[in-house]
């Protein structure tokens, strides 16, 4: 399996990496927060070599203006990867299981080459998802030994703690490998 982290503005923009092989970085949220560090923590993951993918973190309503608002500030370049966090928001509220669906359906729809996500919880993906879409892959936290999520589904990103830091690895023999899934042909 190969070892990543995901990011946000609460970590540095110059964050370690060595011994990884991807990054996800948060680039929005709702439908106007922009993670003021996306382009340094971008860059730096590039220089690095590392697959980088975005993230949205999803609030219920206005899922076309979130969408739009994502794809418009997360970069683009061939191989990015694009989540959706459907986790509880700030004031205790989260998106429904439709508006999850109809947001991933939304992104796939505007980035059409991109490999799109769904980053969740092993709670909410066993007592709140209702379809098991999760676009093209399921990124699941649950704090467990590292590739061994408590779920019977596929998956291709486990983020197994947060100590100390957000802490995933993927589901494939080689850089190589993830390189090819994220870049697919003809999308």
């Amino acid at each position: 399996m190969l070892r990543g982290i995901d990011v946000s503005a609460y970590q540095s923009s110059s964050y370690g990496t060595d011994g990884l092989s991807f990054v996800f970085i948060k680039a929005t949220e709702g439908r106007s927060y922009v993670n003021p560090k996306l382009a340094a923590q971008t860059k730096h993951g590039r220089d690095a070599g590392l697959t980088v993918g975005f993230y949205h973190f999803l609030w219920p309503g206005n899922l076309t203006a979130q969408a739009e608002h994502f794809v418009a500030k997360a970069p683009e370049r061939a191989g990015d990867i694009l989540a959706v966090d459907w986790e509880t928001t700030g004031d205790g509220t989260h998106a429904s299981n439709a508006e999850k669906d109809a947001f991933l359906r939304k992104v796939k729809q505007l980035r059409p080459h991109h490999r799109v996500v769904l980053y969740c919880s092993r709670d909410y993906w066993l007592h709140r998802d209702r379809t098991s879409y999760a676009g093209d892959g399921l990124w699941i936290a649950d704090y467990v030994t590292a590739g061994k999520p408590r779920i019977e589904a596929a998956w291709r990103f486990h983020q197994y703690t947060d100590e100390p830091h957000d802490t995933n690895v993927a589901r494939f023999t080689t850089h190589a490998d993830l390189r090819k899934w994220a870049t697919p042909q003809g999308r």
